[in-house]
Protein backbone atom coordinates (compact mmCIF):
# COMPACT_ATOMS: atom_id res chain seq x y z
CA UNK A 1 0.00 0.00 0.00
CA UNK A 2 1.22 3.48 -0.92
CA UNK A 3 1.09 6.42 1.50
CA UNK A 4 1.02 9.89 -0.08
CA UNK A 5 1.75 12.94 2.09
CA UNK A 6 1.50 16.65 1.27
CA UNK A 7 3.10 18.58 4.14
CA UNK A 8 2.19 22.20 3.51
CA UNK A 9 2.76 25.43 5.39
CA UNK A 10 -0.33 24.99 7.58
CA UNK A 11 -1.77 21.50 7.14
CA UNK A 12 -0.51 17.99 6.44
CA UNK A 13 -2.74 16.08 4.02
CA UNK A 14 -2.43 12.39 3.24
CA UNK A 15 -3.95 9.56 1.24
CA UNK A 16 -3.62 5.78 1.13
CA UNK A 17 -3.77 4.01 -2.22
CA UNK A 18 -3.45 0.47 -3.49
CA UNK A 19 -0.23 -0.10 -5.39
CA UNK A 20 -2.07 -0.53 -8.70
CA UNK A 21 -4.72 2.20 -8.24
CA UNK A 22 -4.98 5.02 -10.82
CA UNK A 23 -4.06 8.55 -9.67
CA UNK A 24 -6.69 10.02 -7.36
CA UNK A 25 -8.33 6.67 -6.54
CA UNK A 26 -7.66 6.44 -2.81
CA UNK A 27 -8.67 4.08 -0.05
CA UNK A 28 -8.62 6.74 2.66
CA UNK A 29 -7.64 10.39 3.08
CA UNK A 30 -7.16 12.81 5.93
CA UNK A 31 -5.62 16.09 7.05
CA UNK A 32 -4.38 17.70 10.26
CA UNK A 33 -2.88 21.05 11.16
CA UNK A 34 0.82 20.88 11.94
CA UNK A 35 0.19 21.23 15.68
CA UNK A 36 -1.72 17.92 15.59
CA UNK A 37 0.82 16.08 13.47
CA UNK A 38 1.38 13.34 16.06
CA UNK A 39 -2.23 12.19 15.58
CA UNK A 40 -1.28 10.75 12.22
CA UNK A 41 0.66 7.90 13.76
CA UNK A 42 -2.62 6.35 14.98
CA UNK A 43 -4.23 6.81 11.56
CA UNK A 44 -1.46 4.82 9.92
CA UNK A 45 -1.12 2.06 12.50
CA UNK A 46 -1.91 -1.47 11.36
CA UNK A 47 -1.80 -0.40 7.72
CA UNK A 48 0.21 -2.49 5.30
CA UNK A 49 2.17 0.52 4.04
CA UNK A 50 5.04 -0.59 1.82
CA UNK A 51 6.32 2.86 0.84
CA UNK A 52 5.62 6.57 1.24
CA UNK A 53 6.00 9.48 -1.16
CA UNK A 54 6.16 12.86 0.58
CA UNK A 55 6.04 16.44 -0.66
CA UNK A 56 7.31 18.60 2.21
CA UNK A 57 7.51 22.39 2.13
CA UNK A 58 7.08 22.69 5.90
CA UNK A 59 10.75 22.45 6.82
CA UNK A 60 13.20 20.11 8.49
CA UNK A 61 11.31 19.76 11.78
CA UNK A 62 8.19 18.38 10.07
CA UNK A 63 10.34 16.10 7.94
CA UNK A 64 12.00 14.68 11.07
CA UNK A 65 8.63 14.12 12.79
CA UNK A 66 7.24 12.30 9.77
CA UNK A 67 10.36 10.16 9.61
CA UNK A 68 9.90 9.22 13.27
CA UNK A 69 6.28 8.19 12.68
CA UNK A 70 7.26 5.87 9.81
CA UNK A 71 10.48 4.28 11.05
CA UNK A 72 10.07 1.03 9.13
CA UNK A 73 8.62 2.49 5.91
CA UNK A 74 10.81 3.43 2.93
CA UNK A 75 10.20 7.15 2.38
CA UNK A 76 10.87 9.00 -0.85
CA UNK A 77 11.08 12.77 -0.40
CA UNK A 78 9.54 14.17 -3.55
CA UNK A 79 11.61 16.86 -5.30
CA UNK A 80 11.42 18.83 -8.51
CA UNK A 81 13.41 17.25 -11.33
CA UNK A 82 13.90 17.92 -15.04
CA UNK A 83 11.05 15.69 -16.22
CA UNK A 84 8.55 13.34 -14.61
CA UNK A 85 5.14 11.83 -15.41
CA UNK A 86 4.71 13.79 -18.63
CA UNK A 87 5.73 17.18 -17.20
CA UNK A 88 8.94 18.96 -18.18
CA UNK A 89 10.30 21.46 -15.69
CA UNK A 90 10.85 24.84 -17.36
CA UNK A 91 12.17 26.62 -14.27
CA UNK A 92 15.52 28.39 -14.78
CA UNK A 93 16.90 26.51 -11.77
CA UNK A 94 15.03 23.20 -11.86
CA UNK A 95 15.59 22.29 -8.21
CA UNK A 96 14.37 25.70 -6.99
CA UNK A 97 10.81 24.97 -8.04
CA UNK A 98 8.77 24.06 -4.97
CA UNK A 99 8.07 20.36 -4.87
CA UNK A 100 4.39 21.02 -4.13
CA UNK A 101 4.06 23.18 -7.26
CA UNK A 102 5.75 20.52 -9.40
CA UNK A 103 3.46 17.86 -7.94
CA UNK A 104 0.39 20.03 -8.59
CA UNK A 105 1.45 20.44 -12.22
CA UNK A 106 1.84 16.67 -12.55
CA UNK A 107 -1.60 16.23 -11.00
CA UNK A 108 -3.12 18.73 -13.44
CA UNK A 109 -1.48 16.96 -16.37
CA UNK A 110 -2.81 13.60 -15.16
CA UNK A 111 -6.35 14.97 -14.87
CA UNK A 112 -6.34 17.02 -18.08
CA UNK A 113 -3.71 15.60 -20.47
CA UNK A 114 -2.92 17.52 -23.62
CA UNK A 115 -4.40 20.83 -22.44
CA UNK A 116 -2.81 24.21 -21.77
CA UNK A 117 -4.01 25.18 -18.34
CA UNK A 118 -3.47 27.29 -15.24
CA UNK A 119 -3.08 25.58 -11.87
CA UNK A 120 -3.96 27.75 -8.86
CA UNK A 121 -3.31 26.35 -5.39
CA UNK A 122 -4.95 28.64 -2.85
CA UNK A 123 -3.54 27.96 0.60
CA UNK A 124 -1.33 29.88 3.02
CA UNK A 125 0.27 31.23 -0.14
CA UNK A 126 -1.44 31.28 -3.51
CA UNK A 127 0.60 29.81 -6.35
CA UNK A 128 -0.57 30.26 -9.93
CA UNK A 129 1.31 28.18 -12.48
CA UNK A 130 1.12 27.68 -16.24
CA UNK A 131 1.35 24.34 -18.01
CA UNK A 132 1.55 24.09 -21.79
CA UNK A 133 -0.47 21.61 -23.84
CA UNK A 134 2.64 19.50 -24.41
CA UNK A 135 3.43 19.31 -20.70
CA UNK A 136 5.99 22.06 -20.13
CA UNK A 137 5.83 23.78 -16.75
CA UNK A 138 6.32 27.35 -17.97
CA UNK A 139 6.54 29.13 -14.62
CA UNK A 140 4.15 30.98 -12.40
CA UNK A 141 3.26 33.54 -9.78
CA UNK A 142 3.36 33.46 -5.98
CA UNK A 143 1.35 35.83 -3.79
CA UNK A 144 0.08 35.88 -0.22
CA UNK A 145 -2.92 33.66 0.30
CA UNK A 146 -6.36 34.97 1.14
CA UNK A 147 -5.83 34.63 4.90
CA UNK A 148 -2.40 36.28 4.80
CA UNK A 149 -3.76 39.23 2.83
CA UNK A 150 -6.54 39.85 5.37
CA UNK A 151 -4.20 39.36 8.33
CA UNK A 152 -1.64 41.76 6.86
CA UNK A 153 -4.25 44.52 6.66
CA UNK A 154 -5.32 43.90 10.24
CA UNK A 155 -1.73 43.87 11.50
CA UNK A 156 -0.34 46.83 9.59
CA UNK A 157 -3.26 49.21 9.19
CA UNK A 158 -4.63 51.18 12.13
CA UNK A 159 -8.24 50.55 13.20
CA UNK A 160 -9.01 47.92 10.55
CA UNK A 161 -10.51 44.68 11.89
CA UNK A 162 -9.10 41.21 11.34
CA UNK A 163 -11.36 39.48 8.82
CA UNK A 164 -11.52 35.71 8.63
CA UNK A 165 -11.62 34.74 4.94
CA UNK A 166 -14.78 32.93 4.04
CA UNK A 167 -16.74 34.44 6.90
CA UNK A 168 -19.09 36.00 4.37
CA UNK A 169 -19.34 36.16 0.60
CA UNK A 170 -18.31 39.68 -0.28
CA UNK A 171 -17.51 40.83 -3.78
CA UNK A 172 -17.67 44.11 -5.65
CA UNK A 173 -18.30 47.40 -3.88
CA UNK A 174 -18.98 46.58 -0.23
CA UNK A 175 -20.95 48.95 1.99
CA UNK A 176 -19.04 48.22 5.22
CA UNK A 177 -15.37 47.94 6.16
CA UNK A 178 -15.30 44.23 7.00
CA UNK A 179 -16.80 43.25 3.67
CA UNK A 180 -14.67 45.82 1.83
CA UNK A 181 -11.50 44.12 3.12
CA UNK A 182 -12.78 40.69 2.16
CA UNK A 183 -13.93 41.91 -1.24
CA UNK A 184 -10.54 43.48 -1.92
CA UNK A 185 -8.62 40.37 -0.93
CA UNK A 186 -10.88 38.06 -2.95
CA UNK A 187 -10.69 40.35 -5.97
CA UNK A 188 -6.89 40.45 -5.77
CA UNK A 189 -6.72 36.65 -5.74
CA UNK A 190 -9.19 36.25 -8.60
CA UNK A 191 -7.56 39.05 -10.59
CA UNK A 192 -4.13 37.41 -10.41
CA UNK A 193 -5.57 34.09 -11.55
CA UNK A 194 -7.45 35.69 -14.43
CA UNK A 195 -4.32 37.57 -15.52
CA UNK A 196 -2.43 34.26 -15.65
CA UNK A 197 -5.23 32.71 -17.70
CA UNK A 198 -5.07 35.64 -20.12
CA UNK A 199 -1.27 35.52 -20.42
CA UNK A 200 -1.33 31.83 -21.27
CA UNK A 201 -4.46 32.03 -23.41
CA UNK A 202 -5.80 29.02 -21.51
CA UNK A 203 -9.41 27.90 -21.52
CA UNK A 204 -9.11 25.85 -18.34
CA UNK A 205 -8.06 26.66 -14.77
CA UNK A 206 -7.78 24.07 -12.00
CA UNK A 207 -8.10 25.37 -8.44
CA UNK A 208 -7.19 23.58 -5.25
CA UNK A 209 -6.51 24.48 -1.63
CA UNK A 210 -8.53 25.62 1.36
CA UNK A 211 -9.39 29.06 -0.03
CA UNK A 212 -10.40 27.79 -3.48
CA UNK A 213 -14.16 27.62 -2.68
CA UNK A 214 -14.17 31.35 -1.82
CA UNK A 215 -12.20 32.41 -4.90
CA UNK A 216 -13.81 30.15 -7.52
CA UNK A 217 -17.17 32.01 -7.65
CA UNK A 218 -15.34 35.15 -8.81
CA UNK A 219 -13.87 33.33 -11.82
CA UNK A 220 -16.86 33.59 -14.08
CA UNK A 221 -15.59 34.74 -17.47
CA UNK A 222 -17.11 32.84 -20.37
CA UNK A 223 -13.77 32.49 -22.17
CA UNK A 224 -12.49 29.80 -19.80
CA UNK A 225 -13.64 27.12 -17.35
CA UNK A 226 -12.63 27.10 -13.68
CA UNK A 227 -12.77 23.71 -11.99
CA UNK A 228 -12.02 22.86 -8.37
CA UNK A 229 -9.92 19.78 -7.57
CA UNK A 230 -9.43 18.41 -4.06
CA UNK A 231 -5.82 17.73 -3.05
CA UNK A 232 -4.21 18.27 -6.44
CA UNK A 233 -0.74 17.84 -4.89
CA UNK A 234 -1.71 14.36 -3.69
CA UNK A 235 -3.06 13.59 -7.17
CA UNK A 236 0.31 14.62 -8.58
CA UNK A 237 2.25 12.52 -6.09
CA UNK A 238 0.08 9.54 -6.98
CA UNK A 239 0.65 10.12 -10.71
CA UNK A 240 4.40 10.39 -10.10
CA UNK A 241 4.42 7.16 -8.12
CA UNK A 242 2.41 5.41 -10.85
CA UNK A 243 4.79 6.71 -13.51
CA UNK A 244 7.78 5.37 -11.64
CA UNK A 245 6.07 2.00 -11.26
Amino acid sequence: MLLLIDAGNTRVKWALAADDAPPGRWLETGAVVQADLTQLAASWQHRAITRALVSNVAGAAVRARLQQMLPATPIEWFASVDQLAGVRNGYRNRSQLGCDRFAAAIGARALEPGKALVVATCGTATTIDALSADGVFLGGMILPGLGLMAASLARNTAQLPHIAPGGSEAAGFADNTDDAILSGCLSAQAGAIERAIGLLGADLCLLSGGAAPYIAPLLSARSYTARMVDNIVLVGLHAAATSRN
